[in-house]
């Protein structure tokens, strides 16, 4: 058989069975091509078409490849084995920590080890189910009951395990034996005979005759049957058992947190040993997405507390679901813990503020010795003054603040707004943990834009970042229609608008604010506050209005307002920063612009510039320091270093500091008469001080020995180079004059 090769060009291949195995061009179009050539070579007079639709196939796997993986290692002669490489460990990442922090994982506890060998309920654990009296306690030698009647109001109580091992429940699952004992009563690890023995836990009752535990189990089946979340325990079935019902759900073998801080603690040799606060932040931040479903599905959590958040792993589950019930329900039992409830819910019951409560009042146990959080602060945080935690993270606390809010309608709304203020704490504290200068790198933000370039000519306002629409706005489609570049047309057009949404209004007070109308801007902000007291984006363009009134005191007020509300946003930080500055209040200023620098890189320029502008007067250094935070790749690092080379010029700390100014704008790309007049201002300065005090040959200024003799040419060329840049005669005049005059005597 003749093998036929395949005419396209480039191509390789063979025509087997009517095509080319390596481009799948068919027959006829590679043949038509060899005989197309010949037939315009033999027939001159034969037209020939001038282009005719390709058949190669532009597949990329037709092309060369260089040997990777086992046809590499097939041919370096031995056989490899496969590693887990750099690429596979980057791309999965870290469970936990958000990518921002490293959090320990903690192995799986067998379920066979969790078992307790002797279960009892502690003496100071037992509380009549009724009345909360204590019961079951010791008398001298004579230990308490586990079992009885309350002395106070008369109601049994019971707190022997109902279940031992060998009882097949719900005849299904058969029962290991105790693994604790909570609030709703006794929890049991069995085995399900009908799913391959596999390990799952039973919730039973305190006590079957308290109605109210009775009402809270089933009503958590019932809830608990939509509720489907990687993130929470899962519920498998309900069964009954001698007439008392349980709950079979999945076993978590983990650690809780509360069991964590409990290790801590005796590693602590008895001292409270608070988690690290990127951790604790980091915990909350993972587990806030199940609340953020249940209260999707119209369920309230109830009971958050560090026992109920579980770690296996890289990994975390809520569990202990028996509070949950539905926001609107106003009749069963409310279940909750002293310290961590809401002050509202015993009068107008639970809701997603009082969620949002419980998760602040576990953020602040974990990260801190709470100490009085179940007494002298019930509902509420000790003072700045006392907490060495909230005085170095000052976002941590005002996050702390709103979420604990007093009144639930100062709260964050939902937890995802809790969650993205969160994320932003946890950056600004892994940013100071690390001890860097300046960030690395940006993240986007969901309310503000990146502040504008620094800039010397435009005010103050707009050098702020800008706020970013809210797309969700009812008008927000209308308003992406008006283009118009003239402010004070742009805000006859916004007044045309069908409807004064909260969106359109901005848009009026912004436009209202670059024509140069703040009194505008004032009675925006104080018609939307009226329709929204909590509307802190009509504090913030007050806060702009401010400003471009030269109102530090008011500036700095409504942004240290705005700052309150979203505590994670790095915006508010750095216009509160620019409003101190202004107003003196240079301490608070410095450590604001210190956290914008170190968190987000595009904040570092006029963090930098900021901090430049309050040490010069009193810290050189430090001035010097913060201007060398802007790094080469920033579009402001030219300006940084030139402002850095006139401070050092005009420092008075001799030939040195002269020499560092000069350095400081070497390689840059500047405009030629700004150098020029750096240069002279420097040689000039220079040569005043060898004259005084002596040649110094060991220090060269812009390659130039320091030598009373170079620093006159120095100085003389960069008088005419400003010379030939004049922009009048008079001005060139004058120059050639100096230079003529600091020239050195030459001898003809």
């Amino acid at each position: 058989m003749t093998t036929i090769a395949c005419t396209q060009p480039g191509c390789t291949g063979s025509i087997l069975d009517g095509y080319c195995d390596v481009c799948g061009s068919p027959a006829a179009a590679s043949t038509s091509a060899t005989a197309g050539v010949a037939g315009a070579a033999g027939a001159g007079a034969q037209e020939s078409p001038i282009s005719s639709p390709s058949t190669v196939s532009r597949a990329s796997n037709r092309l060369a490849s260089t040997a990777l993986g086992s046809a590499r290692a097939a041919a370096s002669g031995s056989k490899l084995t496969r590693r887990l490489g750099t690429s596979s460990t980057r791309l999965r990442g870290a469970r936990l920590g958000a990518g921002l922090t490293t959090i320990p994982t903690i192995p799986p506890i067998d379920a066979t080890h969790a078992i307790l060998e002797n279960p009892m309920v502690p003496e100071e654990r037992r509380n009549c189910p009724t009345c909360g009296s204590p019961v079951g306690r010791s008398r001298g030698d004579q230990p308490g009951r586990t079992e009885g009647f309350c002395p106070k109001c008369r109601s049994p109580f019971s707190f022997s395990p109902k279940l031992k091992a060998g009882d097949l429940v719900g005849g299904q699952y058969e029962v290991a034996g105790c693994l604790a004992h909570g609030g709703f009563g006794w929890i049991y690890m069995a085995r399900d005979k009908n799913v391959s023995d596999r390990w799952v836990v039973l919730k039973g009752l305190l006590n079957s005759d308290d109605p109210d535990a009775v009402a809270a189990a089933i009503a958590e089946q019932q809830f608990l049957a939509r509720v489907e979340h990687p993130l929470i325990v899962e519920i498998y079935n309900f069964v009954t058992h001698e007439g008392a019902g349980y709950i079979v759900m999945e076993y978590v073998g983990g650690t809780s947190l509360k069991t964590l801080l409990k290790q801590r603690m005796a590693a602590n040799n008895g001292r409270y040993d608070a988690l690290p606060i990127d951790q604790a932040i980091a915990y909350l931040v993972e587990i806030l997405p199940a609340f953020s479903y249940l209260h999707d599905l119209g369920l309230v959590y109830c009971d958050f507390k560090p026992d109920n958040i579980i770690q296996v792993g890289d990994a975390v589950k809520l569990i202990d679901l028996g509070g949950v019930r539905r926001i609107d329900d106003m009749d069963s039992a409310i279940f909750g813990t002293v310290g961590y409830q809401a002050p509202e819910v015993p009068e107008v019951g639970t809701s997603i503020a009082s969620d949002i409560f419980t998760l602040g009042r576990t953020l602040t146990v974990l990260a801190m010795e709470f100490r009085g959080y179940q007494s002298t602060y019930l509902a509420s945080l000790p003072p700045v003054s006392e907490v060495p935690l909230f005085q170095q993270f000052d976002s941590f606390y005002r996050l702390l603040l709103k979420a604990c809010a007093p009144d639930p309608a100062d709260r964050f709304m939902s937890a995802d707004e809790l969650r993205v203020q969160l994320l932003g704490v946890l950056r600004e504290v892994v940013a100071a943990k690390s001890g860097v200068g300046a960030a690395a790198h940006s993240t986007p933000s969901l309310l503000f834009g990146s502040p504008a370039a620094p800039d010397d000519h435009s005010p103050v306002w707009r050098r702020l970042p800008e706020l970013i629409p809210d797309h969700a706005d009812k008008m927000a489609s209308w308003l992406s229609t008006v283009s118009v570049p003239d402010p004070v047309a742009r805000l006859e057009a916004l007044r045309t608008a069908p409807e004064m949404t909260p969106e359109v209004r901005l848009h009026i007070a912004e436009a209202a604010l670059e024509s140069g109308q703040p009194a505008l801007v004032d009675q925006v902000v104080t018609e939307m506050l009226a329709d929204d007291p909590w509307e802190w984006r009509a504090v913030w363009m007050s806060g702009l209005a401010a400003l471009a009134r030269e109102d530090a005191a008011a500036a700095r007020s409504a942004f240290n307002a705005v700052y309150g509300q979203v505590p994670g946003e790095l915006a508010p930080k750095l216009a509160l920063a620019v409003s101190c500055e202004m107003s003196g209040e240079h301490d608070v200023a410095e450590g604001l612009y210190l956290t914008c620098a170190r968190t987000d890189a595009n904040y570092i320029a006029p963090s930098a510039f900021g901090l430049a502008a309050i040490r010069a007067p009193r810290d050189l250094d430090g001035a010097i320091a913060a201007l060398d935070l802007v790094p080469p790749t920033n579009g402001a690092y030219i300006r940084a270093r030139r402002q850095r080379a006139g401070l050092l010029a005009a420092s008075g700390r001799g030939l040195p500091a002269l020499a560092a100014a000069m350095d400081s704008i070497g390689r840059l790309t500047i405009d030629p008469v700004d150098r020029a007049r750096l240069a002279a201002s420097v040689f000039r300065s220079a040569l005043d001080e060898v004259l005084a005090n002596g040649d110094r040959p060991d220090v060269r200024i812009a390659d130039r020995v320091a030598t009373e003799a170079e620093l006159r040419d120095g100085l003389e060329h960069a008088y005419r180079e400003l010379a030939v840049q004049a922009p009048t005669r008079q001005d060139r005049v004058a120059l050639v004059d100096l230079a003529n005059e600091v020239r050195g005597w030459t001898l003809r």
